[in-house]
């Protein structure tokens, strides 16, 4: 099963290549924002992201609650979230 995960946006590290550093669950990693770049994203924005990109914006209610929901799934979420942190753009 392949999940998006929630991570918000800490900053813009090559804005040229449109990739950004992330918070997933604690978890520090660089994803492409490319995707979601016309809808405008800064620090402190929340996006989904699957296998290292960034798929849509979301707002603060909804991160959370998906990730209420995420954490219920048990392995299924922890592996995806293993996959997260060995994923790197």
């Amino acid at each position: 099963m392949c999940l998006g995960i929630p991570g918000q946006i800490i900053d813009i590290v090559d804005d040229a290549n449109s990739i950004a550093k992330v918070n997933v669950s604690g978890v520090k990693r660089n994803v492409s924002v490319a995707l979601v770049r016309p809808e405008g994203i800064a620090p402190g924005d929340w996006v989904l992201i699957h296998v290292g990109f960034a798929m849509s914006k979301i707002d603060e209610a909804e991160a959370h609650e998906t990730m209420k929901t995420l954490n219920t799934m048990g392995e299924v979420y922890t592996d995806e979230l293993a996959m997260f942190q060995s994923t790197q753009i």
